[in-house]
This record gives C-alpha cells, sequence and structure tokens, in this order.
C-alpha cells in the first residue's frame, strides 16, 4: 500500500513562536491582541465559528496553527459587500473557503424546495446568515477584497460539487464549482492533508499554478501534461453482461496495473496495462452531461469506481476550453495522526464573541467523541462516503478516553452523560479488510451489500472494550450511542448488541432501515427487512434480560429513487401492522454527486452498466407524487386521508378504507381535518399522532402492547 507523509512531520512555519490561541481570532482586534500584525490563512466559513473538533474550521484551523501558521476565522461574513473580507487585512497565503459542515442549499431548504425557518449551525437558529451557493458568493468576495491571494475551497459543499453535477433545487446540471467560483483549488473530502501541503508549500516560496500533484485536491489547466496517457471513460465502462465479482486471490492477468481491476459487486470494468500513476481518465465533457442524462449517469458510474485511494486514477473534464483535473483521493489518515488532530488544544465552546447565544448544533454534540471517519456501506443516498472515503479511520482508544475525561473535567454542561461515541456509523471502529492487498485493489462500491464481503473483518471487540473502559471511568454516569447503528453488522456479533442494549441505549434506539420493499432498497444498496426484524428480536430479548423497556426507532425515507406507489403503501401496512406512527419523516433529497441523485435525474441505475435501453429507474419527481408518498409514511394524520383515500382508490386498494382495525384510514374525515367530512359519526376524533415507535407522552405502555402495536 502507499504511504503518505505524517502531517505533523513538516517543520513548524516561524510563526509559531506565537503560541496556541485560547480560540482563533473573529476580528482584526482579537488577531493584533495577539500580537499579530497579519493572518498567514484566513478561513471564511458558512457556520457560527465553535472552537469544537465536530466543526469542520475549527479542526482545520487547529491543524493549521499547529504547524506553526497564524489563522484568522471570517465566520457568517456579510457577503453583501466585499468589505468584511477584508477584516483581517491581506491574508499571507490564502484564503480558505467553506459553506460550513452542511451543504448551503442542504442547509437552507428542504426536500420540496422550500426555505427553512431555522439554521442548527447558527447563533440562536437564525435563518438569514448565510447565502444560497455560500461557497460561490464567499469566493467571489475573496477576490474582490484581494484579487492576488489564492482562493482554496474545502468542506462538503465544494467536495459533493468538485465536477459538473445535478443540482435539485435549479433542476439542472451545474459545472464543477471550482469553475464557476473561479477559485485556485479545490480540496475533496476530508482535507488535513491537503490543507497542510498547501500552506507549507506556498509558505515555501511555490506559487498556487504550481500546486498540481496533491492528492485530493482539483484544479483547472488547459493542456494534457507531457508523459500522461489519457483514457476515455467510454472504454473503461465497457457495455456488455454484467459480470461475476473476480476473486481477488486468482493469479492476476498479464499487465494489469491492479490485480482486481475488474472486481466488484456489479460493474464490468477493463483491465488497462498503463501505470495508474500517469493516467488519467476523462469524462464527458460538461456541455455532453448536461444535455445527456445518460452521459451524467455514465460519468457517475465512472466516478465511483474510482474513489479507493489506493487504485484510483487522476479524472479530468472538459469545461468550455479548460479541463477540471481531479487528482486521486488522499491517502487515510493514520490513527497517530487522528490522534494527533483529536488532540489538539480546542476550547470545545463556541467563540466568546456569540455572548451566550444558543448554537443548536453545537447543543447537540459538545458531550460528543468521535471515534472514526469514513464508512464502507455505500448507500447511494448518503454523502459520507463520497466526502470521508469507505476506508475506516479510527482513532487509539487512549485518546477516546483522554477526551471523554477532556469534556468531563472542562465542560461547565457536563452532567455526566456523553451522548455519543460514534462518527458516521455507531460500529464501524476498528472494522477493515481482512487483507491490506484486497482492499488497496477493491473497487466495489459497498463491503456490505448485497451481503458482507467474506473478505470484511466484523469483529466488534475493540470496541465492545472501549465501551467498558469509557463507562468505568470516574464521573461518568451513562454512555450513549446516538450515531446510525449499523445493524447488519451488529447482528454477527451477539455480544456487542448485549453490550449496547445493556448499557448504552437511553431507552430509545434509532436505526435506518429506510425501506421494507425490496425495490427501493436495492436502490438505496440497503439490506432487507428481514435484517431489521433479526436485530430487533435480539435487541428486545437483550433488553428483557437487562430488565429494560427499551424502544427501537425505525427511520424510512420516502420518494427514493426505485420507488413506486404500491412500495409506500406497503411500507404504510408494515407501520401500522407494527405499531409505528411516524411525526417527522424524510423525503428523499438528491444530493450533489450521489448515486441516487444520478438516478433521480437521469432515471437510469449507475449500480449496473449504462446504456440508452438499459434498466429504467422509476423516480418520484413530481411534487404531487412526493407527498402522497410523505402521506403513507404518516397515515394515521388525518391531514393525509382525503390524499390517501383518493390514491387507495385510483390503486384498485379502496378495502384499505374503513373504520376496523385491518383498514389503513378510515371512511369519516373529523371536521377541519383535510377536506370536509366523507361520512361517518360527527363524534370522530382523529387518531393519536406520536413519535416514531414511542408511547404517548406522559405514560408508558406495557411492553407486550408496543410490539404488537398500538
Amino acid at each position: 500500500m502507499q504511504q503518505a507523509r505524517d502531517i505533523f512531520s513538516y517543520r513548524k512555519f516561524w510563526a509559531a513562536r506565537f503560541g496556541i490561541a485560547p480560540q482563533l481570532p473573529l476580528t482584526r482586534a482579537e488577531m493584533e491582541q495577539l500580537g499579530w500584525d497579519s493572518c498567514d490563512v484566513v478561513l471564511v466559513t458558512g457556520d457560527a465559528y465553535v472552537d469544537h473538533p465536530s466543526f469542520g474550521m475549527a479542526l482545520i484551523g487547529r491543524l493549521l496553527e499547529a504547524q506553526g501558521f497564524r489563522v484568522g476565522i471570517l465566520a457568517q461574513p456579510d457577503w453583501h459587500s466585499a468589505e468584511p473580507f477584508k477584516a483581517f487585512g491581506r491574508p499571507n497565503l490564502f484564503f480558505g473557503v467553506t459553506g460550513g459542515n452542511m451543504d448551503s442549499m442542504v442547509n437552507r431548504y428542504t426536500s420540496d424546495r422550500r426555505i427553512r425557518s431555522n439554521d442548527a449551525y447558527t447563533p440562536d437558529g437564525a435563518a438569514d446568515r448565510r447565502p444560497d451557493r455560500c461557497v460561490l458568493v464567499y469566493a467571489q468576495r475573496c477576490r474582490e477584497a484581494y484579487k492576488d491571494v489564492p482562493i482554496v475551497l474545502g468542506g462538503i459543499e465544494a467536495s459533493l460539487r468538485r465536477v459538473a453535477h445535478y443540482d435539485y433545487w435549479s433542476d439542472k446540471v451545474r459545472r464543477s464549482v471550482l469553475v464557476d467560483a473561479k477559485a485556485d483549488l479545490l480540496v475533496y473530502g476530508n482535507g488535513e492533508r491537503q490543507v497542510v501541503e498547501i500552506a507549507h508549500r506556498l509558505a515555501a516560496g511555490e506559487t498556487v499554478s504550481r500546486l498540481t500533484d496533491i492528492r485530493g485536491t482539483a484544479f483547472v489547466r488547459r493542456n494534457l501534461p507531457e508523459n500522461w496517457s489519457e483514457v476515455d471513460s467510454t472504454t473503461i465502462d465497457r457495455p456488455g453482461a454484467i459480470s461475476r465479482p473476480q476473486d481477488p486471490y486468482q493469479e492476476t492477468p498479464k499487465g494489469c496495473a491492479s490485480p482486481a481491476a475488474v472486481a466488484g459487486a456489479h460493474p464490468r470494468f477493463t483491465c488497462d496495462a498503463r501505470n495508474p500513476a500517469d493516467t488519467v481518465i476523462r469524462l464527458p465533457d460538461f456541455d455532453s452531461v448536461r444535455d445527456d442524462p445518460v452521459l451524467y449517469a455514465h460519468a457517475s458510474r465512472v466516478l465511483h469506481q474510482e474513489t479507493n485511494p489506493h487504485n484510483a486514477r487522476a479524472l479530468v473534464q472538459r469545461h468550455g476550453d479548460s479541463d477540471v483535473w481531479l487528482n486521486p483521493p488522499a491517502l487515510p489518515l493514520t490513527t497517530r495522526e487522528m490522534d494527533r488532530v483529536y488532540g489538539l488544544p480546542y476550547s470545545r465552546a463556541p467563540h466568546r464573541h456569540y455572548a451566550g447565544a444558543r448554537i443548536p448544533a453545537f447543543e447537540m454534540i459538545q458531550h460528543s467523541v468521535t471515534i472514526m471517519r469514513g464508512c464502507f456501506g455505500g448507500c447511494t443516498f448518503c454523502s459520507i462516503t463520497e466526502h470521508e472515503g469507505r476506508i475506516i479511520q479510527s482513532r487509539s482508544e487512549d485518546s477516546i478516553i483522554r477526551e471523554v475525561e477532556t469534556i468531563r473535567d472542562t465542560s461547565p454542561a457536563f452532567t455526566g452523560v456523553i451522548s455519543d461515541l460514534g462518527g458516521p456509523t455507531a460500529n464501524m471502529y476498528r472494522l477493515a479488510c481482512k487483507s491490506r492487498e484486497i482492499e488497496a485493489s477493491c473497487r466495489r462500491p459497498s463491503c456490505v451489500f448485497p451481503g458482507i464481503c467474506k473478505n470484511l473483518g466484523t469483529d466488534h471487540g475493540p470496541l465492545i472494550r472501549l465501551y467498558r473502559r469509557a463507562r468505568q471511568l470516574p464521573g461518568i454516569k451513562k454512555i450513549l450511542i446516538g450515531s446510525g447503528l449499523r445493524y447488519d453488522l451488529a447482528v454477527t456479533s451477539p455480544e456487542y448488541v448485549k453490550e449496547l442494549v445493556t448499557h448504552h441505549v437511553g431507552g430509545y434506539l434509532k436505526i435506518a432501515p429506510e425501506h421494507t420493499e425490496p425495490g427501493p432498497l436495492s436502490k438505496m444498496m440497503k439490506p432487507g427487512i428481514g435484517t431489521y426484524d433479526r436485530f430487533k428480536a435480539m435487541f428486545d430479548n437483550y433488553s428483557r434480560e437487562a430488565g429494560k423497556e427499551q424502544y427501537l426507532i425505525p427511520y424510512f425515507i420516502a420518494a427514493h429513487p426505485g420507488t413506486t406507489d404500491e412500495d409506500m403503501l406497503n411500507l404504510a401496512l408494515w407501520l401500522k401492522k407494527n405499531g409505528f406512527r411516524a411525526d417527522q419523516v424524510q423525503a428523499f433529497l438528491p444530493s450533489p454527486m450521489a448515486v441516487a441523485t444520478a438516478m433521480f435525474h437521469s432515471r437510469k441505475n449507475p449500480l449496473h452498466r449504462i446504456t440508452r435501453t438499459s434498466e429504467t429507474v422509476e423516480t418520484p419527481r413530481k411534487l404531487t407524487q412526493r407527498r402522497l408518498h410523505k402521506a403513507f409514511l404518516r397515515y394515521h394524520d388525518p391531514e393525509n386521508w382525503p390524499l390517501l383515500r383518493e390514491a387507495l382508490k385510483r390503486m384498485g386498494r379502496a378495502d384499505l378504507i374503513g373504520n376496523g382495525k385491518h383498514h389503513l384510514i378510515p371512511a369519516w374525515q373529523p371536521q377541519g381535518k383535510g377536506t370536509a367530512k366523507t361520512g361517518a359519526s360527527p363524534k370522530a376524533t382523529p387518531f393519536r399522532t406520536q413519535h416514531t415507535g414511542l408511547p404517548p407522552q406522559g405514560r408508558k405502555p406495557a411492553r407486550r402492547k408496543l410490539r404488537k402495536g398500538a
């Protein structure tokens, strides 16, 4: 496997003599109080500045500080003019621009394209502190402020928009954000390696135009460099029958660059004899993918097959008269590097500038601890794999325990409860491929779909030991697990499920089966509902053994590509049968670059080969159908009954309308709910709405009654 330079091995920049700031400065006055006459790097973010490692700008800022650089934070600047972007004066090295912890469009708009009324990353939840597509806006203002200062984009908004991408809010394919922002570099994925190298090389006198060899970055160039070979993406993803996964142990075909170049759960990819280190894959150009959804789906498929940092090749896509060039992903951080990154001197509090204002996102995570990064689940609707990668990066047990102790000893609001030991998933800590060689050559989009790969290690022992050690710490009353649980992995370790259920569930545990029907589940790359049933049986059994009354909270997605009206009806019937009444529901939101978004836009399935006549994906696009799918999830809400009655009659399922226990919705309509009454007693009252799978507020039902249905 390839090795990367340790990010803490660089010689510190001379400004390290100024020492560590209690909090990074938000204003010029604070900068001057630290004795600085200028900032080396100014980080511009759409979030409030919270000096906590769960906030991207705090982590990158503290990491650069540890390298000796002076870092200022422009948090949620007024974007209506360039003046606020001159607050620190001219940065000596570069502007770093991000939308924040969330894509700004996802942050500002619902899945129905309605503007949200609050923003969890803003003081007191105010909803008007960042613009739409704020990476573009901030980059423009930075350029207006100081036209000669390099601009480096980063964070999830830039990461997921690094190539031509479908934009749900404008319903069109947009250019790479790098082109529209007219930035110099784009950092994608977790950016520690890239940002540290960029800062040191600029500080050493290199120009930003020369920084074209840094992994995990994208930039614009005119021509193909000398000694590079170009391969058309349509020659890599050959149309043809779907091949069986290749055995990684079989003899490598002569001339192949990697021993499993054609291995994968679904695709057939060619084996190219050329050195991947000097081979670039040309994706269809922007004009082509903008105008042709089939080519868009093809480009998405190829891009997602080039995400393993150990075998990925560079990608290039033409935009006008220039190319957007994507270097292969950065290599994952080592455990030692992760420990040092999370051990930096964060104050773990919002900046004092906010004077006690509530920042909802901070309140949620202030007593949580990140123990790992990445996800090999590959869920098509999720952005974790595209951003953090599928190789799990874990901290050491000692590092995690030190952070728990720091929270206990320094947080004034700490009550003895750690709200989470997790990350993108709760239970992938230290899970990895059994063979480093297989991992380095694998191109599978998921290690757990359609089933758990035989080469994947599923030992939950290290996580169990971590749980036991953490809860034995003096002053720790409870350790909860708040991250999403990958239950198809959990069922492979009954010991882990018992440990979790007995000690780390605070009455309710959230999991995400997402659906019950095989059609949408296959498009999500999620396990069948039978796996949920097995986990629930284990959960209930161990809860009984522990003498605890505990409940699962399953989450489901409406209107996902591949979902029909009949699928949603069957899900509603399953919910009713199992006594679940969802208080809030989630409709599929096509985030940039996700595989499911390519399905939504193109109606093609990038999990399989793409041709003009290949599988067409049923895609709920119209607002009326999306609302119907959400209504099926909230079948118990009287406001939805008129819509559901109409749909059930149209689907030939009027037998589900009536006042019996076997009916989905009643034939009557309460006054003032939905449309006018359609019959039945005027004394009838609507069903009580309650949180998914939870007992009514104020009392606890018998366990037997909850299991059999409310």
